[in-house]
């Protein structure tokens, strides 16, 4: 069962992940494999995330959030 959540930087990327069905596809892609792995996930945020990787929080959050959307079929 998945939960609606308002996808935004501040998100805790393991919550992403069971809330948005192919989120976890975003987060691979964005910062590798091995956030899976990491026990962090339950408690880092997209923003934590992207820093450690070099990345922009905000592409993450919106690529999220299309992919959001698209399930949705809005």
């Amino acid at each position: 069962m998945t939960v609606e959540i308002e996808v935004t930087k501040d998100s805790i990327i393991g919550d992403v992940i069971k809330a948005v069905p192919g989120a976890e596809k975003v987060i691979e892609k964005f910062f590798g494999n091995g956030c899976f792995k990491c026990p962090g996930i339950n408690v880092e945020s997209i923003a934590f995330g992207a820093t450690m990787h070099n990345m922009d929080p905000e592409k993450v959050v919106t690529e999220i959030r299309n992919l959001a959307e698209n399930n949705n079929g809005a």
